[in-house]
């Protein structure tokens, strides 16, 4: 069980906020000093202990492991918990040590430095003023300054397999060469950093068709083949977002918010659709921000006839009519039509409610009136 799978329960228990953080062994020494008082010889180094605790800024810290140079804390914030609490929590650290030393072999280091990734991204993800930056202690050599690509994986279907941080790194790293970074997040989510030498493949494979792709072209792309790889030797169907290249050190909570939030957006504005883009999800964004009764208010206010938006033949039409660029066409062709039939099914949507999507203002009135009616008519 992760460090976060009992943090909820034990703040629940105990009422106040519940972290788990990672401080080296002389900052550990450092916070002993100061909170044992002037008297305390500064150098003689006092060897952290799991269970060993201290008080502090109304906080209490209790070692929970110690890994060489690193020692990993739980940050209770609250310096006013019973003896009785305290003692039982320090056990309770002791006892997992001990259980701990039964198993089998222990993680290897890249899932420890992972998880310890995890538990910090969590901690600012929930905190009001939340770091930016990786600390130091997590920033282990210059991998981790270096652009890679940012991806994000959420798999939620109940009875669905949950694959080990080592089968699934295995996995990865079988699409992605070694160089991946994989962070486990929340239960089933998991953030992945794969290599910039991913696009340099895609611009081959572009050039190689004597087609020029744009970033967002191959991300996508990279993305697709991705998930379709999951989908297929793991878990079955998932969620996965992916975004532009930027430095894990300095851009880990910008990027995992945003993947979050372009999943979050994705599934509720497009059901059925598995891979999320930040970038195609700009107008979901927007119309999201917007409070439910005002975007209900204006759905009330501009159908004629909201019957006709929920025919399954009217939706398709207008979806992929908005896909291919307003081409008519093209969307006859896709839909298997005659030009004729199009033309007629646009016509009975003008004639319904007065909006012709031919034209571009009533076409981005009909786009957000879709996307708003989705989302309302399932609240």
């Amino acid at each position: 069980m992760s460090t976060t799978d009992w943090l909820k329960p034990l703040q629940h228990i105990l009422n106040c906020p519940v972290h788990a953080v990672t401080k080296s062994i002389a900052e550990w020494s450092e916070l002993v000093s100061s909170a044992a008082g002037a008297w305390m010889d500064d150098s003689i180094p006092t060897p952290p202990a799991v269970g060993q605790s201290i008080e502090q800024e109304d906080k209490t810290w209790m070692v929970m492991a110690i890994n060489e140079n690193v020692v990993e804390i739980l940050e209770i914030g609250s310096a006013s918990l019973q003896a009785t609490e305290k003692e039982l929590i320090s056990w309770t650290l002791q006892l997992n040590v001990g259980s701990n030393d039964k198993k089998g072999p222990a993680i290897s280091e890249t899932e420890r430095h992972a998880l310890k990734l995890g538990e910090w991204i969590q901690k600012q993800l929930e905190s009001n003023e939340p770091a930016y930056s990786l600390p130091d202690h997590l920033t282990v050599g210059n991998r981790l300054f270096n652009e890679m690509i940012p991806f994000l994986l959420v798999t939620e279907q109940p009875g669905t397999k949950q694959a080990t941080y080592t089968e699934l790194e295995k996995l990865l790293r079988s699409f992605m060469s070694d160089d991946v970074l994989l962070i486990p997040l929340k239960s089933q989510e998991w953030l992945i950093w794969g290599s910039i030498s991913l696009l340099r493949d895609e611009d081959s494979d572009a050039f190689d068709d004597q087609e020029e792709e744009t970033l967002e072209d191959s991300l996508a792309s990279i993305g697709f083949g991705l998930h379709e790889m999951l989908a297929s030797e793991w878990i079955g169907e998932c969620h996965l977002a992916v975004a532009a290249p930027t430095s894990p050190a300095k851009g880990m909570i910008e990027t995992t918010m945003l993947l979050r939030e372009t999943i979050n957006l994705g599934r509720k504005f497009h059901i059925g659709t598995n891979i999320h883009l930040p970038w195609m999800l700009q107008l979901e964004r927007l119309l999201n921000a917007i409070p439910e009764v005002q975007r209900s208010k204006y759905l009330e206010q501009s159908l004629k006839r909201a019957d006709l938006f929920v025919e399954s033949e009217m939706l398709s039409t207008l979806e992929t009519f908005f896909s291919l660029d307003c081409n008519v066409s093209e969307t006859a062709k896709k839909l298997y039509i005659h030009r004729n039939t199009l033309l007629y099914r646009l016509d009975k949507l003008k004639q319904e409610t007065g909006l012709d999507v031919r034209q571009f203002r009533d076409a981005v009135l009909v786009k957000i009136i879709l996307l708003l009616y989705k989302v309302t008519k399932r609240n």
